[in-house]
Parts: structure tokens; sequence; C-alpha cells
């Protein structure tokens, strides 16, 4: 009788060291639900995260092409030291809205020596002054130049050449367009 008493104990030990299988299913639908509920939060935040970064990196590249460019002579016929001559006075004329773009042996940034050079400007198969790739240290990234002339009304006129609008586009990895505008005063 003891002997009995013994192993109907044991058997009830037993029976409660395990979890069963309905418990077992139940636990991993109530963790899965709960993994998926968590990466539904974090990863929007990641996003969030590198649409930020693209931000500030965009706008870095964008403010790098403005001192660029604004560091440029305003036309090929002006004198390229901001003196003495300026394109439409006396017998110099400006360069026409039809040829507004890199002059003849000029093919690549280094060469550029006045603003509309860059009219049509596509950074990616350029290098940074340490020759590095603009391709490889902004992935994805990709600007766009217009050059037109203004006369300061945020609109492109071919008659006036009082000043020329400068627009940067910058598009991120997501697509999104940042655009600088500014102006070259013919002076």
């Amino acid at each position: 009788m003891l002997i009995n008493l013994l192993q109907s104990q044991r058997s009830r030990q037993n029976k409660m060291q395990g979890f069963t299988l309905i418990e077992l299913v139940i636990g991993m639908v109530i963790l899965s639900i709960s993994f998926s509920l968590i990466t539904s939060l974090i990863l929007p935040l990641g996003e969030k995260s590198a649409k930020q970064v693209h931000q500030v990196r965009a706008s870095e590249l964008g403010q790098s092409m403005m001192n660029e460019i604004l560091a440029r002579a305003f036309d090929e016929n002006s004198d390229m030291t901001g003196g003495l001559i300026r394109c439409s006075e006396a017998e110099t004329s400006c360069t026409s809205t039809g040829n507004l773009g890199a002059d003849a042996g000029e093919n690549s940034r280094a060469d550029f020596n006045d603003v509309d050079d860059y009219n049509a400007f596509n950074f990616s198969t350029e290098t940074n002054a340490l020759g590095d790739s603009y391709a490889d240290l902004y992935p994805g990234f990709s600007v766009r130049v217009n050059v037109c002339y203004s006369n300061f009304s945020n609109s492109c006129s071919a008659s006036v050449q009082l000043a020329k609008l400068i627009t940067i586009i910058v598009t991120t990895p997501q697509n999104f367009d940042f655009t600088f505008s500014f102006y070259k005063g013919n002076f």
C-alpha cells in the first residue's frame, strides 16, 4: 500500500513537470504577436531617422554646390576678377540663353570658370578636391543644376541680363527634393 501511494505521488509530480502541446502553441502565438507589434513600432522610427540624416546630407551637398558656383564669374565675357568689364555693356555681350552651359574645352568642374557652366550639371560622375567620387560619398543622391537669366522675379527671362538665377535640386535616396535657389548679379 505504501508503494502504491508513492507511485501515485510520483505520477502526479511527473504530470505537473511539463507543458502540454496546447500550452506551447499558445505561448508561441503570443510571442509572435508581441514580436510583430514591436517590429511594427520600431521600423518606422528607423526610416524617420534615415530621412533626417538624408536631409542633413542634402543640405550639406546643396550648400557646398552653392558656394562653389557663387565663387565663379558671372559670365564668360565678364571680367573674371569681378572688376571693370561687365557683359551687356559697351561692346561686350553676355552668353546667349541658348548657349548656357559648359563652354568648349570645359569638361569637368575644375575647368568651369563662370556660373552658367553649371547649367544641366550632373554630379554623379564628378569627384571632389581629394579625388573621391561623389557617387561614393553620397550614394543614392542626385544633383541637378539649372541656370537662366532673371530680373530678380524668381523666374527665367531671356531678354533681361541683370542676374542669373541658379537653382540646385538635390534628390535624396528616398526621393525627396531639396531646392536651393540664388542669384548671381551682373556686377
